[in-house]
């Protein structure tokens, strides 16, 4: 008998991340049911996933570090379907979440979800506003930070229960139908503590600068791995405040246009849908405090 759901992800040093992601994940999944790919076998994040499952790989760089990457991540999807319902793929700083008001824990959502089929949900990316939010994250995300803009980026399928190729970076798979339920979110937490992202995102230029490749062109890494595209970070999380503050918290019509707008991505054997970019921001509902 299969097991109801897991979680996995790969990190290289992103402490930060990766305890909030073993929080998360272990609370709601179990550690036992949590696996953490740990490139470069840091010490650090060996010790920290202690009862998480652990696998090591040599960190080496390598200009196609992406691509080697979802190689991987896909075969292990696809092995550990074969003990768990439903697989939950994605970066260390991404998390699915179901929203309070449903009624159910991620666990028991899962549980009353069908299998063979792929879940997407709709992406959000919780933003530190530094005008009014001005606490470090210490224990919980939510509660310190209270504000998310639509991240269509961040719509990810990534609650797998059935054969299908995952593009790089996890945006795309190559099931043919869309479902993004109700209530089902997916939180993007890059931007929700500015001395964090500062501190993660030198990592990754260190990690691209030592591929040694003159442009992003050259590589299948991340293009916001590489210093010429980073920006200026602290004009970056001022932008967040310029944004309109939407009322309410309806998202039913974003889910909607991804529905319209859900077809073939040209001839490559993956799905895709409108992914605009919205310049709006949303306060989230309390009853989202503290789930993270």
């Amino acid at each position: 008998m299969q097991s109801t759901a897991c979680a996995v992800t790969m990190v290289r040093d992103d402490e930060f991340f990766l305890r909030i992601w073993l929080d998360y994940y272990g609370g709601h999944l179990g550690l036992e049911n949590c696996y953490v790919i740990n490139h470069g076998r840091g010490d650090a994040v060996a010790k920290l996933a202690k009862g998480a499952n652990v696998i090591g790989l040599p960190g080496d760089p390598h200009k196609n570090f992406d691509a080697k990457r979802w190689r991987l991540l896909n075969g292990i999807v696809t092995g550990l379907r074969g003990y768990f319902g439903h697989v939950i793929v994605g970066d260390v700083d991404e998390l699915v979440v179901v929203d309070p008001a449903s009624g159910k824990t991620l666990l028991e959502f899962l549980e009353r979800r069908r299998t063979n089929r792929v879940f997407t949900p709709l992406g959000l990316e919780v933003v530190q506003r530094l005008d009014i939010e001005d606490q470090p994250i210490t224990d919980k995300v939510l509660g310190p930070r209270a504000h998310v803009r639509l991240a269509p980026h961040y719509s990810k399928p990534c609650v797998i229960s059935t054969a299908t190729k995952i593009a790089r970076g996890g945006h795309y798979t190559q099931y043919d139908q869309l479902n993004a339920p109700e209530n089902l979110y997916l939180f993007h937490l890059k931007f929700c503590d500015f001395a964090a992202y500062q501190q993660a995102m030198d990592r990754r230029n260190a990690v691209t600068a030592a591929v040694g490749v003159d442009s992003v062109a050259e590589a299948s890494i991340g293009r916001h791995w590489f210093a010429e595209a980073r920006g200026d970070d602290r004009a970056e999380f001022e932008g967040f405040a310029a944004l309109p503050l939407a009322e309410g918290f309806e998202m039913k019509p974003f889910r909607d246009a991804m529905a319209r707008s859900f077809r073939p991505r040209g001839d490559t054997g993956f799905y895709e849908f409108d992914r605009p970019e919205l310049a709006v921001q949303f306060r989230l509902p309390d009853r989202f405090f503290g789930l993270f």
